[in-house]
């Protein structure tokens, strides 16, 4: 069989791209080694309109956040599960100058649509810091990826539409008709391989800023929200008094190991955030494919028009790759141009340089 794509790599950015050609009537075969402790199986998998400590609107919300409520909500459908909960974040001010950083900003119109509510400041609670008071985002919330990504794997495994290994370059052959590996022919090949990028022979010329990212699962007894939490970490109700918190950031060390390092850090941001005793119940760590610039890397590659990649989008792959994924395959198609912003045309001149020292 000739299939038209073949996707290597089921993480999150891998998952939706095979999703969405699919769902353009493109026959797809992925090809992945499944691990426990992806970035995508460790993440929270949330949609945050308004990042940082600087509170800045995240690139391109406007479009993304539509396409993804409507992705998720219509994957739900199909599976025939809940993936999508759509909840409030409450980002908490943890100083006066971070309140003032706010209030000097609140009066753009961009953020009409995204904050439901300012809090000045907010009464005494016996559990949460939160005298400083805080803003209510709307249009937030969080993908259950690890349920998302093994509902997909089941679907593809009934349909035979999915391969299990470790990847060999050596085995890959480029022909007139597309790409050959081992058994599997097909026109056209995407990596979705994620931090793994940075080890592609085709791929590697690309400037990744791969990053270490831990989190913790904890039990907090008698407390309950209707939100997401935000103050220095992300605390995300996972239901039955289960909470996620994260996340660190290390570009130190690039490698999938928890540290106790990553653990007091997380619980002493937690204890800044709670009044209350919780309990870790779990530890991860995952490296992210983040890049230079903090945005994707995507499009096919300069002399090799039989490969392409779909990468890169770091901690925003949730937000960013429903939208992504369907400009990515119009351009495929020949119906579409990327945005400049996420193509890998960006970045030419890195690809000339390593073929000269090459």
């Amino acid at each position: 069989m000739l299939y038209d794509f073949l996707v290597v790599g089921h993480g999150l950015a891998g998952a939706i791209l095979a999703q969405t050609l699919e769902k353009r009537g493109h026959n797809v075969l992925v090809f992945d080694f499944e691990k426990n402790n992806s970035a995508s199986n460790v993440a929270a998998g949330l949609i945050n309109p308004v990042a940082g400590k600087r509170f800045a609107k995240s690139w391109q919300a406007d479009v993304f956040i539509p396409a993804a409520e409507e992705f998720y909500r219509n994957l739900e459908t199909e599976l025939g599960t809940t993936l999508y909960h759509q909840k409030p974040i409450l980002k908490l001010f943890s100083s006066i100058e971070e309140q003032n950083n706010w209030m000097g900003k609140s009066a753009e119109n961009q953020w009409n649509e995204y904050i439901e509510e300012t809090y000045p400041s907010l009464p005494f609670s016996e559990t949460v810091n939160q005298e400083l008071g805080g803003l209510k985002i709307a249009r937030g919330g969080f993908v259950e990826l690890r349920k998302m990504l093994s509902f997909l794997r089941q679907k593809l495994g009934t349909q035979n539409k999915i391969r299990s290994g470790t990847f060999q370059f050596s085995n890959l052959k480029l022909t007139e008709n597309g790409i050959q590996y081992e058994d599997i022919r097909a026109r056209h090949l995407i990596f979705c391989e994620g931090w793994q990028a940075v080890n592609n022979p085709y791929f590697g010329w690309l400037p990744f800023s791969i990053n270490k990212g831990e989190v913790l699962d904890i039990s907090v007894q008698n407390f309950t929200t209707g939100c997401i939490y935000n103050k220095g970490v992300y605390v995300v109700p996972l239901g039955e008094e289960r909470w996620k918190v994260g996340a660190t950031y290390n570009w130190r060390e690039p490698n999938e190991l928890p540290t106790a390092e990553g653990r007091e850090e997380l619980l002493g941001k937690v204890k800044q955030l709670l009044k209350i005793p919780v309990e870790v119940t779990g530890h991860l760590a995952g490296i992210r494919p983040a890049t230079r610039d903090r945005k994707p890397l995507i499009g096919t590659h300069p002399e090799v028009s039989q490969l392409s990649i779909f990468n890169g989008m770091g901690s925003k792959g949730v937000l960013m790759a429903p939208f992504l994924a369907g400009q990515f395959a119009d351009a495929l198609a020949g119906k579409s141009v990327l945005w400049p912003e996420v193509s890998i045309d960006r970045y030419r001149k890195f690809f000339n340089e390593s073929e000269q020292k090459g």
